[in-house]
């Protein structure tokens, strides 16, 4: 969504381009046959008009209040509900996705699931490369690199001084790599064990629905007691710096941010009233 989000073409031509998109992903770590291919994508042509119409208007609004936001200082508490609203959007959509995915995964074959194994453990090695880097002064670079590139999409070019500020904040952050590695290995797992489940077992709709609803609330919520304390520290402490961050922009940055916000505001309105 990021990467969608670089420019107003750019929004409403990925999203057009959202089924097809979507169907290219699953398929890269499924590998769907000649019978799975168009049931894959009914599901997910009815899911994406089910989005545009119902989710992409109340996204549009939620660019709307943080168009007007934006122009003020932040705190905390603000930041944090925002985050929360958008779990929200997240939650809705995902409920919203898991009936399709059930029928896909009614139709799914056990060597499909050893590629789905194979295709989790080269995304493993990719998170590795991206976030876990041998030396400590290589690991901090890549991450205030990422925070300045997704900072300046928003607010323009940043100067050397917030870089500077921003190289403090970041270096501050609890994140750990080893650890969002191990429960993404966990959430892995889970997901093939449920996918195994619906195969082996010959469930029927409603219980391969119950399967994936369960993954996702176990995904949403980590039975790991100690992650999920290390996940509400981590949520505080983003909340606090986002706010941190956006605190220390210039007027002409957040007004650089209002006129992003209005257009991929307008892009989500467009796309929500057309049909295709």
């Amino acid at each position: 969504m990021l990467s969608l989000l670089t420019g107003c073409s750019a929004l409403r031509l990925g999203y057009s381009q959202g089924p097809t998109i979507a169907y290219w992903w699953l398929d890269s770590y499924l590998d769907f046959d000649s019978t799975q291919k168009q049931p894959v994508r009914d599901a997910l042509g009815q899911w994406f008009a089910w989005h545009r119409k119902t989710e992409l208007p109340q996204l549009a609004a939620i660019l709307d209040r943080a168009a007007v936001d934006v122009m003020s200082d932040a705190t905390t508490a603000q930041a944090c509900r925002w985050s929360d609203e958008i779990r929200l959007r997240l939650d809705a959509a995902v409920e919203h996705a898991l009936p399709g995915a059930a029928e896909v995964a009614l139709l799914l074959r056990p060597e499909q699931l050893d590629a789905l194994r194979k295709r989790q453990a080269r995304a493993n090695e990719e998170f590795r490369e991206e976030y876990m880097q041998p030396r400590p002064e290589a690991r901090a670079k890549a991450d205030l690199e990422r925070a300045v590139e997704r900072s300046e999409m928003l607010y323009g070019r940043l100067d050397a001084a917030q870089r500077e500020r921003f190289a403090q904040i970041i270096a501050a952050s609890p994140f750990d790599p080893e650890r969002w590695l191990a429960e993404r290995q966990r959430r892995q797992r889970d997901l093939l064990q449920a996918l195994q489940q619906i195969q082996s077992a010959g469930l029927g709709r409603a219980e391969a629905l119950a399967a994936l609803r369960g993954y996702w609330q176990r995904a949403r919520r980590s039975p790991d007691e100690i992650y999920g304390r290390y996940a509400q520290q981590l949520n505080a402490y983003n909340c606090a710096a986002a706010a941190q961050l956006h605190n220390l922009t210039t007027p002409a940055q957040r007004e650089h941010a209002r006129a992003r916000l209005r257009g991929w505001e307008a892009d989500l309105r467009a796309l929500a009233s057309s049909t295709s």
